[in-house]
C-alpha cells in the first residue's frame, strides 16, 4: 500500500513563497504530481513531473512561478511556489500514479494525499 504525506503548507502574504513537500512510502511510483482545490472550486492541475524528472507539465496560471522537482532516493516531489497570490489559495494534494500518460488528468492517479492547505493574504 502507498501512502502520500504532504506538508509545507502555511500562511503567507502576497509576494510570498512556500516549499511543498509529498513523500511516497512503498513502491517507486512513475508520474508524480500536485493538484489543488480553493473554496467551491474543482480540484484542478499545478504541476506534473515523470519519474526521471525529464518530462514536467505545469498549469498556465502557474508557469514561471512554482517549480516542480523530485528526488527519487527519497521517494519524495517537491513544488517551490514563489511570487504568491491570494488566488492561489487551496488545499494542494500530492499524487502519484504507476504509469505515465496525460499528467494534467486526475484519473492518471492511483493514490493522493490528505492535502495540504496553503493560505496567501492580500
Amino acid at each position: 500500500q502507498v501512502q502520500l504525506v504532504e506538508s509545507g503548507g502555511g500562511l503567507v502574504q502576497t509576494g510570498g513563497s512556500l516549499r511543498l513537500s509529498c513523500a511516497a512510502s512503498g513502491r517507486t511510483l512513475y508520474p508524480m504530481a500536485w493538484f489543488r482545490q480553493a473554496p467551491g472550486k474543482e480540484r484542478e492541475f499545478v504541476a506534473g513531473i515523470s519519474r526521471a524528472g525529464s518530462r514536467i507539465n505545469y498549469a498556465d496560471s502557474v508557469k514561471d512561478r512554482f517549480t516542480i522537482s523530485r528526488d527519487n532516493s527519497k521517494n519524495s516531489v517537491y513544488l517551490q511556489m514563489n511570487s504568491l497570490k491570494p488566488e492561489d489559495t487551496a488545499i494542494y494534494y500530492c499524487a502519484a500514479a504507476y504509469a505515465s500518460g496525460d499528467y494534467t488528468s486526475e484519473a492518471l492517479y492511483n493514490y493522493w494525499g490528505q492535502g495540504t492547505q496553503v493560505t496567501v493574504s492580500s
